[in-house]
């Protein structure tokens, strides 16, 4: 199995019941390991609050409003998990002193985890766990904008979710 890399970052004063950079360790290795990822990975995890994120909408999407995360892939895929093109094509997404590809950076509001487990019911832990997943798909090439793209995005968050034992319950 590859190995992952997580470098993770706090500006939020929000904490959990859980460790977050085990917790998102653990997710994105699930992810990549289902999406057979064949590299060892490196991504960066950037906790903030609203305004935070907000102001990231708005200067890199245009889109002058809070949202619960932002992923920002570092490769560009052909298809979605296509990594080995991807990858032989931008070998300056290689880190030179480890070998490991650089997928992206996932930035993560803590606020919208805890009002958005509490609005549908379930764990902050799954929450969390849900958006860290979710992430990561884009940072392996998967996109919602069209509705099969959803339907196969939503497909593969529950069905890694489900895999991990994280319900909604």
């Amino acid at each position: 199995m590859s190995r992952v890399t997580l470098y993770t970052e706090t500006e939020s004063e929000d904490r959990f019941d859980f460790s977050v950079k085990q917790q998102a360790g653990k997710v994105c290795r699930a992810v990549l390991k289902d999406r057979k990822f064949p590299y060892n990975a490196e991504i960066s995890l950037l906790l903030v609050d609203n305004e935070a994120i907000r102001i990231l909408n708005r200067d890199h999407r245009g889109i002058d409003r809070v949202t619960d995360v932002l992923s920002f892939p570092n490769l560009s895929y052909e298809e979605p998990a296509g990594f080995e093109l991807a990858v032989s094509e931008q070998a300056d997404c290689i880190d030179p002193d480890n070998g490991y590809v650089v997928l992206g950076d996932i930035v993560l509001n803590t606020a919208r985890v805890k009002e958005q487990a509490a609005e549908y019911g379930h764990s902050e832990l799954r929450e969390f766990s849900f958006l860290i997943a979710h992430s990561m798909l884009h940072l392996c090439g998967y996109d919602h904008m069209e509705e099969e793209e959803a339907k196969v995005m939503e497909a593969l968050q529950e069905k890694i979710l489900n895999d991990m034992g994280i319900t909604r319950d």
